[in-house]
């Protein structure tokens, strides 16, 4: 990455420090520092670093950039600054965010449960959802369908419908509306792995699965994480649901009354614990659930909303919490 930096002239300082980043699947990340500037370049893989054989277009890169500068011009705070970019290369340069920042994942995980953030969390991507909908302009710059279905609908849902041959048709049948509905930006990877925190701040990471597609989607990635995450950290149970309510409430509160009954809410309850199912049997399993009856127990919950289907997201709610207190 240095000779590359070098030859491409980002870079003045042929022992600049090039340092790789951990934590990531699909790209290789470094942090650069050469001489005073500090920063992150980012590349895309052709195959990602996980255990079943999974590949995507290393185009994706570009779409990242692209959701990057379009969110940063009416939130900018809400993504890390863009310095460069090398469209012929595959990568892109953005600002480090430095030890003022946590990653809210990992705070999760150490117990630290913030209604704040999921609130804050919630209002932003329902911003970013509102700022761009029905935006011909945009759907135009984000026809990627096809980095969409490799990195989410082949690996999350197609891989679990056939792993789940009762619950197939369904998640086909979910998988195939998703992949036909256009009507706003969407992160695809809107998890707390991927926000980082500081005074003040919530700033997106890893956006290389952006497209143009079904606002559902982000929404219901997000509150997947936090009931899982309810699920593993016993002592913090009922916290985690709260945070899943209180991002929930946000993001609805900030998108509005009537795309969220007429678009979101008929369909969140419905993929979401598809979702819980594909963190468990797709190809990107949460790593942190390890413990086999945890995963069967997502098994059997997703069994029985998806056949007893819950009106909306609150009894959705609900029905984890009741099922986690008598598991």
């Amino acid at each position: 990455m240095r000779r590359q930096l070098l030859t491409d002239g980002y870079i003045n300082d042929p022992e600049a420090g090039i340092t790789a980043l951990t934590g990531g699947v699909s790209s290789d990340i470094y942090r650069v520092n050469d001489g005073e500037r500090v920063f992150v370049i980012k590349r895309a893989l052709e195959k990602l670093r996980v255990k079943d054989d999974w590949y995507a277009d290393i185009s994706r890169n570009r779409f990242e950039l692209a959701y990057l500068q379009c969110v940063a011009k009416f939130i900018p705070d809400a993504v890390p600054e863009v310095l460069f970019s090398n469209a012929e290369h595959g990568y892109f340069a953005m600002e480090f965010l430095g030890e003022d920042f946590s990653n809210w994942k990992e705070l999760l995980l150490a117990g630290v449960c913030e209604s704040c953030h999921a609130s804050t969390a919630g209002k932003i991507l329902a911003t970013i959802h509102r700022q761009t909908w029905g935006d011909k302009k945009i759907q135009a710059d984000f026809e990627s369908k096809e980095n969409f279905h490799q990195l989410r609908i082949e690996p999350y849902l197609l891989t679990t419908a056939e792993r789940h041959p009762e619950l197939s048709t369904c998640i086909r049948a979910e998988a195939k509306r998703l992949s036909q509905t256009q009507i706003c930006l969407v992160h695809g990877d809107y998890s707390p792995k991927n926000l980082m925190l500081s005074s003040g701040r919530l700033v997106i990471l890893d956006c290389e699965v952006a497209w143009y597609g079904d606002p559902v989607f982000d929404i219901a990635f997000l509150l997947n994480h936090l009931l899982l995450k309810s699920l593993h950290l016993d002592k913090n149970q009922a916290s985690c649901i709260e945070l899943a309510q209180t991002a929930w409430k946000a993001y609805r509160d900030e998108l509005g009354e009537t795309p969220i009954g007429s678009v979101v809410e008929p369909f969140l309850h419905i993929l979401l614990p598809m979702l819980m199912l594909a963190r468990v049997d797709g190809k990107s399993p949460a790593e942190y659930l390890d413990d086999e009856q945890k995963k069967q127990a997502v098994r059997n919950f997703t069994y029985q909303v998806l056949r007893d289907t819950p009106k909306d997201v609150t009894e959705l709610f609900d029905k984890w919490r009741e099922f986690l207190e008598h598991r």
